[in-house]
């Protein structure tokens, strides 16, 4: 057996995520159909970096396969897309170490979520348009605010399983690219919601309706207003999936631009 680190891009608006499940279409679920047909029984189970909620994007997925193949990897990329829908891309396949791990090798993970500042008739399932003017300083104040090892136990549901709500974010930042703000944040990893969430507390600290003082609180105790603000997914975008510190960019432009 060897072991192939897969770069992945998606467009999540037709599926119902990235991880397996039951009754959904998803992104590993499309993978997994895919390597089955090309190596046949040759090839272990498909292990993602992290998963991405329903109709989230990616640009820089990433994930690891074991298979029992003479192919080289660049017939490997070529062989996957082939039998791949048109929405989901095997961007570079190439061979790692039999002990790298996708999910558990990652140092950070790089989201960008796209709010828009005016109606747009082509990018409506990659952005969120905002009405509402939004001043872009208090959005960065509030940013600010989710740098360092915190607990995020108010920007997720308790339901979901998970060893901690502790959550280490060494980058968030608001910029602005033509008639789009960019959130960009770089963290350790990411409770489900989590980055949504948070883009709705920057998104109404913006309007002027959510102070620091009250951002603060969410670390200190449970609140159930970040879920409130819940952004929808389709401005929502894995970035990168960092696994060396020296290879961290806190530099990330728009996806697209409008």
């Amino acid at each position: 057996m060897s072991r192939f680190k897969l770069t992945i891009e998606y467009d999540g608006s037709r599926f119902a995520g990235w991880q397996m499940q039951k009754g959904g279409r998803t992104i590993q679920g499309e993978l997994f159909n895919a390597c089955r047909e090309l190596f046949e029984n040759r090839f272990n189970d498909l292990f993602g970096a992290g998963r991405t909620d329903k109709g989230v994007h990616a640009i820089g997925q990433v994930a690891h396969l074991d298979v029992d193949s003479d192919l080289p990897p660049l017939r490997i990329k070529y062989g996957i897309n082939d039998r791949l829908p048109p929405d989901i891309c095997v961007l570079n396949a190439e061979p790692v170490r039999d002990d790298f791990h996708a999910r558990r090798d990652a140092v950070a993970r790089s989201y960008i979520y796209h709010i828009s500042k005016r109606r747009t008739a082509f990018g409506k399932k990659y952005v969120y348009w905002i009405k509402d003017p939004l001043d872009i300083r208090q959005m960065n104040a509030a940013a600010r605010l989710f740098t360092g090892l915190k607990d995020f136990r108010s920007f997720t549901d308790e339901e979901q399983e998970q060893d901690s709500t502790k959550v280490e974010i060494k980058h968030a930042k608001v910029t602005e690219s033509g008639n789009l703000f960019i959130f960009h944040v770089i963290g350790s990893h990411f409770l489900w919601k989590q980055v949504r969430r948070m883009t709705g507390v920057v998104i109404e600290a913006g309007r002027g309706k959510l102070s620091p003082d009250t951002i603060k609180t969410f670390f200190l105790r449970k609140s159930d207003l970040p879920a409130k603000l819940t952004a929808p997914p389709g401005g929502l975008f894995l970035e990168r999936v960092y696994y060396n510190e020296k290879d961290i960019s806190y530099d990330a432009g728009p996806v697209f631009n409008i």
